[in-house]
């Protein structure tokens, strides 16, 4: 198996450690390559390197360096079969949905590079003999930590508007995709950037996460991942006062009345749940449906979920593909149990598939769980996986607080034929995203975050890049 190079300040370089890493094949527990494992000397090398890019970065014209990500996205178009193969055999993706990755974090880029000469100051009300103006200015460097679930698109969803705004950027993907990360940066280092401008370095959260976290000479960390985690980071980078982006973990709220269209409800709630496995902080962490429709819409999606095609990922007729890793793998099958023993009925899955095919990658085959309740670990838990929790409701105030009844916020929608009723709803649950009969529908200008234990800040969009930026107000005193 090869062994992979981290990209910093313009060389292909190794850990200083010298020591390396498997990256594992989730479908068949194979060993596709090894990365470097990068510490905190790693981390020092990377931020030296940015520090010396920034001026040269930040000092080019927004035209430029809107060229430069438009550059990016182009080589991305040239690599998509490649950037497909290893979402595939890294993560994997099932091909189609590989395919949808690839182009969409080709799409974030574009946009990115797009929107990043919209960014405008505001002039304000003016004083006598004064001008008085807030201007856009890049944060300096940034720290972008990746998630595992969405390898590929979250390094794009980050680094483009980062870049783009003029920041110098050092990017920790996820070890168990590390490979999807080292194709990025061979990408980015064919683009015309000061030295430094991009680092990749690959290692565990344990070391170049807390090493990041821990810098003075990083001004933001952009992070996308588990709320304990976000915790964490929190925890050591209040020590030097850094801001602040995450994007951290849902339970979702996914309500059904009793007039919704039901097959619209149950095509779309199927979908979104075993979207990616279940891997998706978006996906409906808890189906609330009226009492009135409950048995049917149960019965529906039971039926729905027996359509879907557990196999391996590089089958065109897959449709869920393994957990990325035995760890995420065993979660899953953990929070199984606890419904069985909670009381909750399951009426589909909870085993392994038994195919031999299968037998030695991290699958999870579709589970569906009835006679959920609130105080149940599987309706109160991010459960990241292919387990639908099926809870039942009587009233409007009843499914308001109960779904509002959650440490976190990131998403919700509601089900209705009345649209106004549903606006209504939407418009008291504490959520960051909200969609009236709809659920994950998202495309590259809308901006994306949460709220209570969900993080902070939005992504994507002209929030999202504006995100990247500090805000500066010049006062200009006018002299006679």
């Amino acid at each position: 198996m090869e062994n992979h190079k981290m990209w910093i300040g313009e060389q292909w370089v190794d850990a200083a450690s010298g020591k390396t890493f498997a990256v594992i094949n989730p479908a068949n527990g194979e060993e596709l390559g090894r990365a470097p494992l990068g510490d905190e000397a790693d981390v020092n090398k990377a931020v030296e390197a940015a520090q010396r890019a920034f001026p040269l970065w930040s000092a080019k014209l927004q035209p430029e360096r809107s060229r430069i990500v438009s550059r990016l996205a182009a080589i991305m178009r040239e690599n998509a079969d490649e950037l497909v193969r290893l979402e595939t055999l890294e993560h994997g993706s099932p091909t189609g949905h590989a395919h949808f990755m690839a182009e969409w974090s080709t799409q974030l880029v574009e946009f990115a590079a797009q929107a990043g000469r919209t960014l405008m100051g505001d002039v304000l009300s003016p004083m006598p003999n004064m001008v008085n103006y807030v201007q856009r200015e890049p944060v300096g460097v940034c720290a972008l930590i990746t998630p595992w679930n969405a390898p590929l698109m979250m390094i794009a969803a980050k680094l483009a508007p980062a870049l783009v705004a003029g920041n110098a950027c050092i990017v920790k993907p996820p070890s168990i995709n590390s490979l999807i990360g080292l194709k990025f940066a061979e990408m980015v280092s064919r683009l015309d950037l000061p030295p430094g401008t991009v680092s990749f370095v690959t290692g565990p959260g344990g070391t170049v996460g807390q090493a990041i976290a821990a810098h003075p000479g990083i001004d933001l960390i952009a992070f996308t991942g588990s709320t304990e985690t976000g915790r964490a980071i929190m925890i050591t980078a209040g020590q030097t006062v850094k801001r602040l982006q995450m994007e951290l973990g849902g339970k979702n709220p996914f309500i059904v009345f009793e007039d919704a269209d039901l097959d619209a409800a149950v095509e779309n709630a199927a979908n979104c749940l075993y979207h990616n496995s279940g891997q998706s902080c978006a996906s409906p962490g808890r189906f609330y449906v009226h009492e009135a429709i409950y048995d049917e819409f149960a019965r529906r999606f039971v039926e729905k979920s027996r359509q879907f095609v557990v196999g391996d990922p590089m089958d065109s007729k897959t449709t869920i593909g393994p957990m990325a890793s035995a760890e995420q793998r065993d979660r899953v099958e953990y929070y199984i149990e606890a419904g069985i023993k909670e009381g909750a009925t399951l009426l589909l899955g909870g085993q392994r598939p038994t195919s031999p095919l299968l037998d030695k990658g991290f699958y999870v085959s579709p589970t569906v769980f009835i006679d959920v309740t609130q105080e149940m670990k599987i309706a109160r838990e991010e459960i990241f996986g292919p387990v639908a929790c099926i809870l039942r409701f009587s009233s409007d105030e009843e499914v308001l607080a109960k779904a509002n009844d959650s440490p976190y916020g990131l998403c919700a929608s509601a089900w209705t034929r009345n649209t106004a009723k549903g606006i209504k709803l939407v418009n008291r649950l504490r959520a960051g995203t909200v969609w009236v009969n709809q659920h994950m529908k998202l495309d590259d200008t809308t901006p994306w975050g949460g709220v209570k234990q969900s993080g902070m800040g939005k992504e994507s969009g002209v929030y999202g890049l504006a995100g990247f930026t500090d805000l500066k107000l010049v006062c200009v005193e006018l002299a006679e």
